[in-house]
Parts: C-alpha cells; sequence; structure tokens
C-alpha cells in the first residue's frame, strides 16, 4: 500500500461524516449561505442596486432579487471583465472562467477566492466517497488522468481567465501531482487531435489507475488507445480500476466505453459546473447525485412549467418534492444571484437530497406542444438499445421537421452516429418511437391525432459528431452536443 492510499481510507471516513453530518443539516446550513453571501456582498455594485441590507429571509430575497440569468448580468460582468472592483463581489474575481455560449457567445463566469476551494474539494470529495464505500483506495498510487482543457490563462486586466478544467488544473493538491497525466506541456496543446495523439504516446505504457473526462472525448482517447496497441482499456491498464465522469449524462455513453474497457470497471459520476461543484455519487448503490448543501451555494428550484410565465413559481431546499423537474437556480460565494444555470434536475431523494439532471431548460423540443425533454429521449435511447443489444450508439441528437417533403407529415428527425448498426434499423426505431409514446402522452396525442408521423431516424457517417463539433470550433474540452434543439440550426449541419 502507498502512502496515497494509506492516508485516504481515514480521511475519507472523516469527509463522509462530514457529508452526512451536512445533509441532517442541510435546511440550515442553506439558510447559513444565503445568509453569508449577502452579507458579504451587500456593498457591492449589485447588491446596493437590489438592497441587500434589508433582506432578512428567503421570501425577501425572491422578492426583491429577480431570477436572472447570463444576459441579465452581462453589464455587471463585463465590469468586472475590465478590471472594476466590488461589482457582483467584494474586491475582483479571483478567476474568469470562459465557456462556449450559444445565443449569448463566450460567457465569463466569476470565481472567487472564497468560492475556488468548493470546486476542488467537490472533485475531492466524490473521490473520497469512493474510497470509503468501495474500500478501494490503491488506484491513488497509479497514475490519474484528467481530460481536460488547456491550464494556459490569458489574464486581461490582470484576471486569469480560460476553461474551468484548465483552471481547476492550477489547484491539484501537491500529493496527487507526481502521478498526474498528461504532462503540463501536453495539457497545453490547444488543437484537440493534436493534444489526444500526443495524450495517447505519453500514456500508452503508463500505469494508469483513475481516468477521468467528458464521455465522448475520452471515447476518442480509448479508440485511438486500441488502435496504436491493438488492445482493449482494461487490458492495456490492468490497474484501471475508476473512471470518473462528468458534464453529461453517462448512461447513453456507458454501453460503448465499457465495451472498450472490455472489463467491469467502477463509474463514479459527478456535476461540476463553471458556476460551482453542485453534486456527485456519493454511493453506487443509490440513484443520484449527492446535492452539496454546504458548499458555498444557496439553491432554488423553479417546476419547468412556470418558468417562462410572467411569475415564474421559485422554492428553497425545504419546499422541493421528489419526481417534479426543476430549472436549478444558483446564488454563489462568487457573485452570482438567483441565477438559471441552464439545467433542469428532479430530486429522487430527500434523505439525503439526491437528484438527476433531466436536461437544459431551453434544450427542448415543442414545435408543436409536446415539450420534449432530454431526459425522455435519453431514456428513450436506453430503451431501444436494451430491446437491440448488438447496436452501439457513437452520439446522437433530434431535432423538428416542420416543413416536410409535400404529403408528408411533420415530424421528429433523430440524427444518430451508429459505431454498430441494429440487426433491425426500422424495429430500432420502432422501439424509439414506442418509449417516446409511452413517456410523452403530448407526443402520444400527436402521433395518433395525425398532427406528426412517427419520428423519422437518420443514420449518419462515422465522425459525423466531431466533424461537427469540429467546424463549430468545440472539438474536445469540456464542449458538448446538445441532445435536442428547438430549431434545425444542429440538425441541419449534420444531414
Amino acid at each position: 500500500m502507498g502512502i496515497r492510499s494509506f492516508f485516504a481510507t481515514p480521511f475519507a471516513k472523516y469527509i463522509v461524516n462530514k457529508h452526512r453530518k451536512a445533509q441532517q443539516e442541510a435546511i440550515e446550513r442553506q439558510e447559513f449561505w444565503l445568509t453569508n453571501n449577502l452579507k458579504k456582498a451587500e456593498k457591492t455594485i449589485f447588491g446596493q442596486a437590489f438592497t441587500f441590507h434589508k433582506i432578512r429571509n428567503y421570501l425577501e430575497f425572491k422578492s426583491l432579487v429577480p431570477i436572472s440569468e447570463y444576459e441579465d448580468l452581462r453589464p455587471y460582468i463585463e465590469e468586472a471583465v475590465h478590471g472594476s472592483a466590488d461589482i457582483l463581489w467584494p474586491g475582483k474575481p479571483a478567476y474568469f472562467a470562459k465557456t462556449s455560449g450559444t445565443t449569448s457567445g463566450a460567457k465569463y463566469i466569476p470565481i472567487s477566492k472564497e468560492s475556488m476551494p468548493f470546486h476542488i474539494q467537490g472533485a475531492r470529495d466524490a473521490l473520497l466517497h469512493y474510497v470509503f464505500h468501495s474500500g478501494n483506495a490503491a488506484f491513488l498510487d497509479q497514475k490519474l488522468i484528467f481530460l481536460s482543457g488547456s491550464p494556459e490563462l490569458e489574464s486581461p486586466n490582470g484576471i486569469p481567465t480560460g476553461r474551468l478544467s484548465g483552471i481547476v488544473n492550477h489547484h491539484v493538491p501537491g500529493y496527487l501531482r507526481s502521478n498526474q497525466l498528461p504532462s503540463y506541456a501536453t495539457n497545453c496543446i490547444d488543437d484537440w487531435e493534436e493534444k489526444l495523439a500526443a495524450i495517447v504516446q505519453e500514456t500508452h505504457q503508463e500505469r494508469m489507475g483513475l481516468i477521468s473526462g467528458i464521455p465522448p472525448w475520452v471515447q476518442m482517447y480509448f479508440d485511438r488507445l486500441e488502435t496504436l496497441t491493438g488492445k482493449k482499456i482494461g487490458e492495456l491498464f490492468p490497474d484501471f480500476q475508476v473512471f470518473v465522469t462528468g458534464g453529461v449524462n453517462f448512461e447513453p455513453y456507458r454501453q460503448k466505453l465499457m465495451e472498450s474497457i472490455d472489463r467491469p470497471i467502477d463509474v463514479v459520476e459527478t456535476y461540476p459546473a463553471s458556476e460551482g461543484f453542485i453534486a456527485f455519487q456519493d454511493s453506487s448503490g443509490e440513484e443520484g447525485l449527492l446535492l452539496l448543501v454546504d458548499g458555498g451555494i444557496f439553491y432554488e428550484f423553479v417546476p419547468t412549467d412556470t418558468y417562462f410565465s410572467a411569475a415564474p413559481k421559485r422554492l428553497c431546499l425545504a419546499e422541493v418534492e421528489i419526481g417534479v423537474n426543476y430549472a436549478l437556480l444558483m446564488t454563489t460565494n462568487a457573485g452570482l444571484w438567483a441565477y438559471s444555470i441552464g439545467d433542469t434536475v428532479k430530486f429522487v431523494s430527500l434523505n439525503p437530497y439526491r437528484i438527476v439532471v433531466t436536461g437544459r431548460i431551453k434544450h427542448f423540443i415543442s414545435a408543436f406542444g409536446e415539450h420534449v425533454i432530454a431526459e425522455e429521449v435519453e431514456r428513450a435511447m436506453g430503451a431501444a438499445l436494451d430491446a437491440h443489444p448488438e447496436a452501439q450508439v457513437v452520439e446522437f441528437t433530434l431535432a423538428p421537421q416542420v416543413n416536410p417533403s409535400v404529403g408528408e407529415l411533420p415530424y421528429h428527425e433523430w440524427l444518430v452516429e451508429f459505431d454498430k448498426q441494429p440487426k433491425d434499423l426500422n424495429a430500432f426505431k420502432q422501439a424509439l418511437d414506442d418509449s417516446m409514446q409511452k413517456q410523452n402522452m403530448y407526443y402520444k396525442d400527436l402521433i395518433e391525432g395525425k398532427i406528426l408521423q412517427p419520428l423519422v431516424l437518420r443514420s449518419l457517417k462515422k465522425n459525423a459528431f466531431i466533424e461537427y463539433m469540429k467546424s463549430q470550433g468545440k472539438l474536445g474540452g469540456q464542449n458538448k452536443v446538445p441532445r435536442l434543439a428547438n430549431d434545425r440550426s444542429i440538425a441541419d449541419q449534420l444531414a
């Protein structure tokens, strides 16, 4: 047993007990962070504009501070980006996490010196929960790879700015530095394909214990390793024990990744965001991810059916229910206030508080009033793959076709890149449509009412999604293909 694994076991027990206590006091911890964050920021430009000094409780907070999206905060953030202090949070941000926006272009999410430690602790504590429940800490003595963005940061107006994963790379604990891969020089390569080739060369003869990254980009890494060595990942890396994933729902990628590994492997799912580390899988035997209630963030939850109304219904943690789809709002110790990060979640447990990510509040299809969400399409794909185990999917997305050929009814078009085609493509398509109709009664009514025809499945050429992401300048790193859209901006480029 190495020194890392030796000390990890008792520390894991301490951390697990700490989170258990936080869950028992979850409502009190949430009240603390709301009060703390408001008090700290009451003299900022934003705090004065929204009279933070008058706010004494949650009811007053939501009456005085409106829900904000990035565009609402953009004027304040731009002031901070240009170097002004005391705008959203006291002083200047420690970092800006630069993210790829869609309608908003590039976004700059502030990270403060107070919030940065929680980004690191979230990832650390996810691994320590795994150590505690599995009894396995040996992977910590092997090499660890984090497929991430470049750690090279720009510093406009003196504030370091870059991808969150690159920022976090500067805060990897010293005790892990000596076994972290890839090398700093390789990690700084900007072009993803060039970087991936270098990572493969650096790592294919190493003793890898843990691999972490967003599933589609990890799959590219696995494919390159298998092409180079002719070996499955589990054989190539016999010490590989833990795969850590986050950023997207893992299930649509599980089958192909597990085939690439070709032996059982433990998976730890996390829910990091530039705005804060939100949740992680605390137990392999329980559904959902543990909501981090004591991590500098005050959460609010808006039932999705009210989100776009004139008066969205805002709830604190004490008011949530199991099984309801909520848009997630965050008030953070970096200066985001009732901020909608765009994700939707639902609770699968209230003791402790566990959530699953169900999609994006603006990523849905409702061209005909059906309001199909990501959770439904991912579940439908899972059902189709269960019914056709010979099939393997690399990636998929879908969009409405409201202007079909003459004589055709409109439809939902599923654009799917298969690694292995199903034996019967029509039967696979039928399984998808059957699952969608079972899940979404509005979609079913539209099919039965002859407003829509059953979905159309388009099988794409190999590497279609890679080529699309490359064309958008979003190949690799933390970038993700949206599961669905209410327009054809992605579909028409893929078709």
